[in-house]
């Protein structure tokens, strides 16, 4: 076990940096810069360099400079900054030495129970140190623990210097929470680096590469409002109309019916009265051309609606998010193969499982670097139930420093050269669908 890391992760995740969709600031909440500079602090303490935090953009990089004299590739590792969109004020985190598979009473008074009846998954964490809430926040380990997990694997190496390694670049941002939003500034060319790995969220064995194209759809509904006892014909209920547009799409393409590889449209807030409705929903798809058709047809819905009226009642604004990390992966199979061969070296069996979400990496992917997705170990995110084990953060530690180490043993080889798309695929790596 790593001597530092409960205490700083429990240091990082006390630190309110919930983001903040209302807000156009970069980033967008002052949080998380204060937070940013504190890091910094403790980025320099430890013997890193280049250590920058870009007011612009709101990222914090640093380097590690190669202890060895061979070129080879420069790996990323970055995290982001940002939690969720629930309660982050005055986060206690819990920790439970030894969990005996039981209930964990998060909060006495308020009867607030985590337990593995609810959330089975809980059970594959016994005998280990689990950290939770205290039931009133969220735990932050999205993605404390990811910041936690390579701020120790970075310590590690200046603590070892007999563990060889190349040129490392890290890398925290802000506002992944909000659709990636803080990636979309993010400089690959200042960056610097061959490629590079997200350590954001995800059990232990996840490896990711494969997820959403990600659209947003800002519908405004307006109606007619009259008294109603003179509304007969007269009256347009902007709040029925949202209503029936919402139970028009497909009811079994929702998030809640589905899992995997499909797609769905997700009403995920709605605001208004008689005269005005505002809404917001998510269309999601892992396939690009299905992606596609899910954008037409909800604008064919809006259209065919419309139709309805003697004047359009339904203004709608529709752009992309992200886009599947996947389309840019495919074409650099050595990132995959390096973390594969990491994971066996550590005892780990790589799961390769779509993310029903994004990431920064498939933002960054799609700015030229490929930046697939490690698992960090948090589980039950974005609630007061989220939790994280001492043991998981661990082995998310030893992958860090397993690829590091795999890479600088590349030095004087082909895949040495920088150029991640010339090395074939193995036998391990097929996940890619």
């Amino acid at each position: 076990m790593y001597e530092n890391l409960l205490e700083r992760f429990i240091a990082y995740a006390k630190v309110d940096t919930r983001s903040d969709d209302s807000s156009y600031t970069v980033p967008s909440t002052h949080n998380q810069v204060t937070f940013a500079l504190e890091l910094a602090k403790e980025l320099i303490a430890i013997g890193l360099e280049e250590v920058e935090y870009n007011e612009m953009n709101g990222f914090l990089t640093a380097t590690l400079p190669s202890n060895i004299e061979e070129p080879v590739p420069v790996i990323g590792f970055i995290a982001h900054l940002d939690t969720a969109d629930f309660n982050a004020v005055n986060i206690r985190p819990q920790v439970h030495p030894a969990y005996d598979g039981g209930d964990i009473v998060l909060n006495e008074t308020e009867q607030i129970v985590l337990s593995p009846k609810e959330f089975p998954r809980l059970s594959n964490y016994i005998g280990e140190t689990v950290i939770t809430t205290d039931g009133t926040t969220l735990l932050g380990a999205d993605d404390k623990a990811g910041i936690a997990a390579i701020v120790t694997a970075c310590e590690q190496f200046l603590a070892h210097p007999e563990r060889k390694h190349g040129k490392i670049r890290l890398a925290f941002g802000p506002d992944e929470e909000l659709g990636a939003r803080g990636a979309k500034l993010f400089d690959v060319d200042h960056f610097a680096a061959d490629f590079a790995y997200t350590i954001d969220g995800g059990p232990i064995g996840n490896l990711t590469y494969d997820n959403f194209n990600a659209a947003q759809a800002e519908l405004t509904i307006r109606g007619t409002s009259v008294h109603p006892g003179s509304a007969k014909d007269t009256m347009v209920n902007a709040l029925l109309v949202a209503s029936q547009f919402a139970t028009d799409l497909p009811q079994k393409e929702t998030p809640e019916h589905t899992s995997g590889y499909e797609g769905y449209y997700f009403l995920t807030c709605q605001s208004g009265n008689v005269d005005e409705v505002k809404q917001t929903y998510y269309i999601r798809d892992h396939d690009r051309e299905n992606f596609a058709a899910r954008k037409r047809f909800f604008s064919d819905q809006v259209e065919a609606f419309n139709a309805r009226f003697a004047e359009p009642r339904i203004a709608l604004t529709l752009f992309d998010q992200y886009y599947n990390m996947r389309d840019i992966i495919e074409q650099h199979p050595v990132v995959v193969d390096l973390a594969v061969q990491a994971y066996e070296s550590c005892g780990i069996i790589p799961v390769f499982k779509p993310m029903r979400g994004g990431t920064d990496g498939c933002i960054i992917s799609h700015k030229g670097l490929p930046t697939p997705n490690l698992f960090s170990g948090t589980e039950n995110g974005h609630g007061k139930y989220e939790f994280v084990t001492l043991e998981t953060m661990a082995k998310s530690i030893d992958v860090i420093m397993a690829i590091v180490e795999q890479n600088a043993a590349l030095s004087g080889t082909a895949e040495a050269s920088g150029n991640t798309g010339n090395v074939a695929v193995t036998e391990s790596s097929r996940g890619i669908r």
